[in-house]
């Protein structure tokens, strides 16, 4: 097949690109490089072809999207730390951006998966989460929300244009997906620790730890993608990808150290001194993936010693 992949530098992205490839697969990535990278894809040099560009820039997307059978959008303004720095940008690109790249998809008749996000569920209290939760988001002045809106806003089109046009969409949502490649840069909090751990520097833990989250491998991430955008019964439908084995941010900085045979200690600092005003957090993330169990026959194969040591291993080279 001739796949597309926006953002395809970036952590999933390139993820994407190396299985595509792997299974024979043309790929043709589009990447502004503002969260991806040219090291992601170096390995790949002479067996992709790269265009350096915005999905904004709708002449470029329709071309490329129209060269291609299946287009797996992936490119976003992501990251907390991100998003509450660059709330206006990261807004535009991630709603009029992904707008051109599904209209381009609907124009030209293509298979089209989306990424989303657990970010929509926002703090919904009622966990685990399926894919008919209710989002509950804080007020407007709470800008962390406006990433969860965007990406609500872009699942509300796809799902218009599958409906009055026929777009053959599919959405993913990802929990937390981390491994090689994901840079700790934009807040991420698995490879922000490993990296601190294998310096033996202190690792820094915003609140008191006690939030929990559900991780999901890289790997784990891209069978899910390429399995639901195989499957024409999933057109039209959306479905977390997710991790197993709910785990509280102060347990895994101590898995984190163990696994690392490190020495780092452990600092605590108040999110007002990590984030601007604005920020707000949510105590529990839990996917429930049995939608996508049923649908594909998926589950991760990933737990979290294996994914804590793809990770260290990633960066101790």
């Amino acid at each position: 097949m001739r796949v597309f992949i926006t953002g395809g530098a970036g952590f999933i992205g390139s993820h994407l690109a190396d299985a595509c490839i792997a299974r024979g697969d043309t790929v043709t990535i589009l990447d502004n490089m503002s969260t991806g990278s040219t090291e992601n894809i170096a390995h790949l040099k002479g067996k992709i072809t790269v265009h350096e560009g915005d999905i904004r820039d709708q002449s470029l997307v329709e071309k490329l999207v129209s060269e291609s059978d299946l287009v797996l959008h992936m490119a976003a303004a992501l990251g907390v730390k991100n998003i509450m720095e660059h709330t206006i940008e990261s807004i535009d690109r991630n709603f009029s951006g992904s707008e051109i790249v599904l209209n381009a998809a609907s124009k030209f008749n293509k298979r089209i998966i989306i990424a989303s996000t657990s970010e929509i569920y926002g703090k919904n209290p009622n966990q685990p989460l399926n894919e008919e939760s209710d989002r509950v988001v804080g007020a407007p002045q709470k800008i962390r929300w406006t990433y969860s809106d965007a990406k609500a806003l872009e699942e509300a089109v796809a799902l218009i244009l599958h409906k009055t046009q026929g777009l053959k969409v599919t959405i993913v949502r990802f929990f937390n997906t981390v491994g090689p490649r994901q840079t700790g840069q934009y807040g991420m909090v698995l490879p922000r620790f490993v990296r601190a751990a294998l310096k033996n520097e202190e690792i820094v833990i915003y609140d008191d730890g006690s939030q929990s989250r559900v991780f999901c491998h890289v790997g784990d991430a891209v069978r899910a993608v390429l399995g639901l955008a195989d499957s024409d019964s999933t057109i039209g439908e959306y479905f977390n990808v997710g991790g197993i084995g709910e785990i509280t941010i102060k347990e895994l900085a101590e898995k984190v150290i163990k696994k690392t045979n490190s020495k780092s200690t452990v600092k605590f600092i108040p999110y007002s001194d990590a984030y601007p005003a604005g920020f707000e957090d949510m105590q529990r993330r839990v996917p429930d993936i049995n939608k996508i169990k049923n649908a594909i026959a998926w589950q991760p194969e990933h737990n979290l010693d294996l994914i804590i040591e793809s990770v260290a291993e990633h960066l101790r080279n």
